[in-house]
C-alpha cells in the first residue's frame, strides 16, 4: 500500500504520517533512535497504543505512552553520569555522602538518613535514592532521598523483614533487597518507585546469607558473594519482568562484605573479607562464571559501590575503617586508583549514583 489514505501518506514503508497534524501511525512502537521532534505523537495500529515524543535528545529519544499510562519508550541506564552517594555505615551513622563522579575529589556531606544504621541496601530511581533494611538497631526501613537537591531522607515505606547486610537492586520502576541477616534469610523484597509505601515478597535467592554485592543490568538483578555461615562464591540472578525466585548461574572467588558495581555489559565485585582488594568481573549477556580483573588500592571489607557510565567506584570499608574512594575502568580490564575521600572514614555503607 502506498500513496494517499485519506488525508495520510504512505511512505511506502508501512509508516503512514499525517499530511497535516495528527500521528504518525505505524504497525510498531516507535524506538529511542526514531529521533522524532518534541511533541511528534505516534500511534501503533497492532496495539493500539500512544506516544507522544517528550524528549528529542538525539538517538535516546523518550516516548511517553499516553494511552494506558504504561510501557514508555526510553534508554534506562543504572549507571549514573552526575554524582555517586554512600549512605550509613560505621557506628550506625545517618550520613549520606555525595562525589563527583565527572570529576575526581572528595566527597561532601549532604544530608542525613532517618535512622543511623550500618549495611543498609541501595537503590536509585531516576530521581531518587534509597537505602532500605540496616543494622545497629535493625531496621525495615525504606528511605527516600532527591537527587535534584540536596538534603536529608524520608521514611516512606518498609520491608517485609527488618535485616542488615542485604544486596540492593533497582529497575526502572522498582527497588530490590535480596537477603540479609538477623537471623540470615533468602527473601527478595520489591517497592515501587512512583508511589510510596511498603515493599512485597516476590521471591527467594539461592541461599540465605548476608554480606553479598548487589549488580543490575536493565533486565535482572544479580547477587554475588556473602556469608551463610561460611563465605560463598555464588552467583544469583532472578528477573525483573516477573517475580520469581533467583538461579544460581556462576561464581566470583569465594568472600563476603564485598560490594557490586554495573556496567551496561558486567557486573563487577570489589573487595571483601578477609580484607582482599579483588576486582572480580561477569558478564550479563550469558551466564558463568566471573574472572579477576584488577585490584583495588587498598585490600578491604565492607565498601560501598558505585556505578558511573565509565567507571565503577569503591567508597569506604574496613582495613581498618577507610575513607578512600578509588575508581576503576570499565572498558579495560585494570587496578583501581584514589581518586578522593569520603567525608568520615567507616565500612558497611551503601552505595547509589545519579
Amino acid at each position: 500500500m502506498s500513496g494517499i489514505v485519506g488525508d495520510n501518506v504512505d511512505d511506502g514503508s508501512g509508516v503512514i504520517k499525517a499530511s497535516v497534524g495528527g500521528a504518525t501511525i505505524s504497525a510498531s512502537d516507535p524506538a529511542t533512535d526514531t529521533n522524532a521532534t518534541l511533541g511528534t505523537q505516534w500511534a501503533n495500529s497492532t496495539s493500539g497504543e500512544y506516544f507522544v515524543c517528550t524528549d528529542a535528545t538525539t538517538d535516546e529519544n523518550v516516548w511517553t505512552n499516553v494511552g494506558d499510562g504504561t510501557g514508555d519508550i526510553f534508554n534506562y541506564s543504572f549507571q549514573g553520569t552526575v554524582s555517586g552517594y554512600a549512605s550509613g555505615g560505621g557506628s550506625s551513622t545517618n550520613i549520606i555522602d555525595k562525589f563527583s563522579l565527572s570529576s575526581d575529589g572528595d566527597a561532601s556531606d549532604v544530608g542525613n538518613l532517618t535512622v543511623g544504621r550500618y549495611m543498609p541496601a541501595g537503590q536509585l530511581s531516576t530521581t531518587h535514592g534509597y537505602t532500605s533494611g540496616g543494622g545497629g538497631t535493625t531496621t525495615n526501613v525504606i528511605d527516600k532521598f532527591s537527587f535534584s537537591s540536596d538534603g536529608d531522607a524520608t521514611d516512606v515505606g518498609d520491608i517485609t523483614v527488618s535485616r542488615w547486610g542485604a544486596s540492593g537492586q533497582s529497575s526502572i520502576t522498582h527497588g530490590y533487597t535480596a537477603g540479609g541477616n538477623e537471623p540470615a534469610i533468602n527473601v527478595i523484597d520489591k517497592f515501587s518507585f512512583s508511589s510510596d509505601g511498603d515493599a512485597t515478597d516476590v521471591g527467594d535467592i539461592t541461599v540465605s546469607r548476608h554480606g553479598q554485592a548487589g549488580q543490575t543490568s536493565t533486565t535482572h538483578g544479580y547477587s554475588s558473594g556473602g556469608n551463610d555461615g561460611y563465605y560463598t562464591d555464588e552467583i544469583d540472578k532472578f528477573s525483573f519482568s516477573s517475580d520469581g525466585d533467583a538461579t544460581d548461574v556462576g561464581n566470583i572467588a569465594t568472600r563476603g562484605y564485598t560490594t557490586g558495581q554495573s556496567s551496561s555489559t558486567h557486573g563487577y565485585t570489589s573487595g571483601g573479607h578477609t580484607s582482599t582488594d579483588i576486582i572480580d568481573k561477569f558478564s550479563f549477556s550469558s551466564d558463568g562464571d566471573a574472572t579477576d580483573v584488577g585490584d583495588l588500592t587498598v585490600p578491604r571489607f565492607g565498601p560501598s559501590g558505585q556505578s558511573s557510565t565509565t567507571y565503577g567506584y569503591a567508597s569506604g570499608g574496613k582495613t581498618p575503617a577507610s575513607d578512600v574512594i578509588e575508581k576503576f575502568s570499565f572498558s579495560s580490564d585494570g587496578d583501581a586508583t584514589d581518586i578522593g575521600d569520603i567525608t568520615v572514614a567507616r565500612d558497611y555503607l551503601s552505595g547509589t549514583q545519579y
